[in-house]
């Protein structure tokens, strides 16, 4: 895959399931689409993987420890958060 950034692709990405979603392609042009998404998904997913190798590396203590933090947009979602465990705003994300 040439150089792309993880932006245009998540944009490629939508764009192609929208026009899955839509119909009307023949059985040809699904496949197409469908073997381009795969490959968009499989790429997406390795950037996020190295972004995430890389966040760890940066959150390492002083012992090379990974010191495992919740992340949160902001200290009010924290504290509605906390409020309710059931709203489901601390689960954690599959990456």
């Amino acid at each position: 895959m040439s150089e792309k950034s993880f932006e245009k692709s998540i944009a490629e990405l939508e764009e192609i399931v929208e026009k899955m979603e839509g119909g009307g392609l023949s059985l040809n042009e699904s496949l197409a689409l469908f073997e381009k998404g795969v490959k968009l998904a499989r790429f997406l997913r390795e950037e996020l993987d190295k972004a995430e190798k890389k966040i760890a590396i940066l959150l390492k203590d002083e012992k090379g420890e990974v010191k495992e933090e919740a992340f949160s947009l902001s200290e009010e979602d924290n504290s509605e958060n906390t409020e309710d465990p059931s709203a489901g705003g601390d689960e954690e994300l599959p990456f």
